[in-house]
């Protein structure tokens, strides 16, 4: 199992016993990435240290605890999550014979509201890439700016025309800057890998980045080097100098993430037309349903086609 963070054990008692267990299988049997394990983990201790118990905890325990997570006015999703990590274990435990009984099966998750993720449009994209464009082609600027801009611009074009994750982004290896494929393969969550194409603006954005590298770099792993502990540039890194372009472009601050652009790519190619399956598999969701938040689109491009063709749609008239 990759290593995680726990806090730090007084002694060794049953619920950390199955605590462990539970990562274990996760890790083994889901290929579970330590991100997500630690996630767990912290859910799981959260619910220990609020209820005093965790393996033999009732229904009454879980609906109290629930009752804590609204008082300390943490978001519903949150309280979904927690909620969720909690059924997941507690199942694992009746899987192993620890315990006969589910004590959230009667529970029901707390109310989500439908929001739907922030993204842009087509021209908010066109006007953040034409800025990255541009920077690289300031005159006089020295030699490490130019590279900077070229990067910026190499990380975005990248992110929009792939849909990455942006750890999946920074963890790009230096051989995916020098191939003449016209895909990657990108390692995602849990170890599962995927080929992701590239169109020619990403292509040529990449090669003319790695070429202005200097030869210092060229001995690096990593297709995006820096200085950080991991030795490859970080996601704060990126997503400051993704929020310097977008107020050249004219474009909130706010309003701009490299999650935003993940949820772009997605969201304009599903309005073009793309199948939800072909998405999730561009984006590496293991699960149908993660991907189904974009399903809006689907059901307003339906729509449209109805009014538009269909022979008894009313169409406006010009008094209307």
């Amino acid at each position: 199992m990759p290593a995680i963070s726990r806090p730090a054990r007084q002694s060794c008692d049953r619920d950390d016993l199955r605590i462990d267990a539970f990562l274990d299988m996760l890790s083994a049997e889901r290929g579970a990435a330590r991100n997500t394990l630690e996630a767990y983990c912290r859910d799981l201790e959260d619910f220990r240290l609020t209820a005093g118990r965790l393996a033999n905890a009732d229904a009454e325990d879980v609906r109290a605890y629930l009752a804590n997570l609204a008082d300390r006015r943490l978001a519903a999703s949150t309280q979904a999550r927690k909620l969720s990590a909690l059924r997941q274990f507690f199942r694992f435990q009746i899987s192993e014979g620890e315990r006969p009984d589910d004590p959230t099966r009667s529970i029901d998750s707390p109310r989500q509201s439908n929001a739907l993720p922030k993204t842009l449009s087509v021209e908010d994209v066109e006007r953040l890439l034409t800025i990255a464009r541009q920077q690289c082609q300031e005159p006089g600027q020295s030699a490490s700016r130019n590279r900077r801009a070229l990067r910026t611009q190499a990380l975005i074009e990248l992110l929009y025309a792939t849909g990455l994750r942006i750890s999946e982004l920074c963890c790009l290896p230096r051989s995916a800057g020098t191939s003449a494929r016209p895909f990657i393969m990108v390692a995602g969550k849990g170890g599962r890998e995927r080929l992701v194409p590239l169109n020619d603006d990403a292509r040529e954005a990449l090669f003319a980045y790695c070429n202005a590298l200097p030869p210092d770099h060229a001995a690096s792993r990593w297709l995006f080097p820096a200085s950080s502990g991991s030795g490859h540039m970080t996601r704060q890194a990126f997503a400051r100098d993704l929020k310097a372009v977008a107020q050249k472009a004219g474009l909130a601050a706010d309003r701009i993430s490299p999650h935003v652009l993940r949820h772009a790519f997605a969201t304009h190619l599903l309005s073009g037309g793309a199948d939800l399956r072909a998405v999730q598999m561009l984006l590496g969701h293991a699960d149908i349903s993660t991907t189904q938040i974009y399903t809006h689109i689907l059901e307003e491009r339906m729509r449209q086609l109805v009014e538009s063709h269909h022979p008894l749609a009313v169409q406006p008239g010009p008094d209307d």
